[in-house]
């Protein structure tokens, strides 16, 4: 009998979902999961930073309003310590000033809350593919 190797697919890409909303974390969570993503969601940004390991999240899904730092200090706290994984942005105040500040500080798409789901989907599917590009 011949030994035939099993191949193994690999891991379906982690997205980190940063939101004070619990409903909104886990509406997102279960969208993400639906379209084979693995989820690691988050109520705050200081919770995001006391996480051990972000070296095997693929992307981040951000409020960009939340108590303590907001997603855009965490973002400028990203961009110190270099080298972080692409950022999309939820946001229910959309205005041109936030989406600005957001795009120039590196984040790959502002979405308006309530977020439309094939939207999300699309960015995320877009900041992957840039990030395996290294585009």
């Amino acid at each position: 009998m011949s030994h035939i190797p099993v191949t193994r697919a690999p891991p379906a890409p982690l997205i980190a979902i940063v939101d004070d909303d619990q409903a909104i974390r886990e509406a997102l969570d279960d969208l993400l999961q639906s379209a084979g993503f693995r989820c690691l969601p988050f109520a705050s940004a200081e919770d995001f930073l006391a996480h051990a390991d972000l070296g095997g999240i693929a992307c981040i899904v951000l409020d960009v309003q939340m108590p303590g730092l907001s997603g855009l200090d965490l973002l400028d706290c990203l961009n110190l310590a270099g080298g972080h994984p692409p950022i999309v942005f939820m946001t229910s105040y959309a205005d041109e000033a936030t989406r600005s500040r957001a795009l120039a500080a590196g984040a790959r798409a502002v979405l308006g809350k309530p977020v439309d789901g094939y939207i999300l989907l699309d960015s995320l599917a877009a900041s992957l593919t840039a990030v395996a590009g290294h585009g």
